[in-house]
């Protein structure tokens, strides 16, 4: 009998696509040889291919059709999204982002569609478009959502800790420093979610102080321009990265000794990778959706609670010899 074709949905955010790793490594371990594909945003399909139990990935380019609404070639890459979901047979198709736009991709794979219930769904409207609803309890974190979500489809229990699974990559960039060092995740999606600047540039010299170089990534061309001010404040033990793919980001976080980073995809990324990393929240709570990561995810503040410099650089372990 041929293994079991399942595809997951789960497009967006980065943080989001991170989240459901370690549920893909519970189905591959529960239930061995199965075919895994993932249909994900364009921008994510890197990550969920270093995912050793992914099979397949299929970029769903929504994002760049938001951006370029009237784009002829917009269209066209989503069409042929559409079409490869539906050119294969699915036996289980898994929504588990719980939106109504994922929803709309999971029916294109015309399979049974199972996803979270219409108390469970991020948007309620999205329940409609599954043939078998699940309840999954709001008040867990994202991880377990998304764990139990699989666990339920496919009838096993979720009992180990979390474990997201990636091949991390084998060496780091060939610009990352030659020595130990640390990257500082300055950049956030909205200005409220931002750790003030002199607080980066003070925790910054206080890891130079003990012996770590830093890098300092950002994802478009203003990002970069904050991470070269704040580096060049730092001092020299600092630097700005350049733009890079997904890809390599997760080759500089992977090499890493620590990480210290905002309410951002690549904070998780960052522990998924098993990087130690501390978490700075300034605008969310990191109660459901905060690092996920047992020892080697310290979560710091809240909503109007940004935490102050010897908080974080104690988490981080600044001035014990490790970050």
């Amino acid at each position: 009998m041929p293994a079991p074709r399942i595809l997951l949905v789960k497009l967006s955010s980065l943080g989001d696509v991170v989240h459901l790793l370690p549920g893909v490594t519970d189905l591959a371990a529960h239930r061995p040889g199965v075919h895994v594909a993932w249909a994900v945003e364009t921008p994510y399909a890197e990550l969920a291919a270093l995912h050793p139990a992914v099979s397949r990935v299929i970029p769903v380019p929504l994002r760049r059709l938001r951006d370029r609404p009237w784009s002829r070639s917009a269209w066209l890459a989503l069409r042929a999204a559409k079409a490869q979901l539906r050119a294969q047979r699915w036996d289980f198709v898994v929504d588990a982002q719980g939106l109504i736009k994922s929803g709309c991709v999971a029916r294109w794979a015309r399979a049974p569609v199972f996803g979270p219930d219409r108390a469970s769904a991020r948007e309620r409207f999205a329940a409609r478009f599954y043939d078998v609803k699940i309840a999954v309890p709001r008040e867990m974190h994202a991880v377990e959502r998304n764990r139990r979500l699989l666990a339920q489809v496919f009838g096993y229990e979720v009992t180990a800790p979390a474990r997201y699974g990636l091949a991390p990559p084998a060496q780091p960039p060939a610009w990352a420093p030659a020595g130990r060092y640390a990257v500082l995740l300055h950049a956030a999606s909205r200005a409220d979610k931002r750790w003030p600047d002199d607080r980066w540039v003070a925790l910054g010299r206080r890891l130079g102080d003990d012996g770590y170089s830093m890098v300092l990534p950002g994802g478009n061309e203003a990002e970069r321009a904050d991470a070269a001010r704040l580096a060049q404040a730092i001092g020299p033990m600092a630097s700005a990265a350049p733009a890079m793919p997904l890809a390599e980001a997760a080759a500089l976080l992977a090499h890493a000794a620590g990480v210290v980073g905002v309410d951002t995809g690549l904070s998780h990324l960052a522990v998924a990778l098993g990087v130690p990393t501390v978490g700075i929240y300034c605008a969310t709570s990191p109660r459901l959706t905060g690092l996920h990561g047992g020892a080697l995810a310290v979560n710091l503040g809240g909503p109007r609670a940004a935490p102050d410099v010897d908080a974080v650089a104690s988490a981080a372990g600044i001035g014990r010899g490790a970050a």
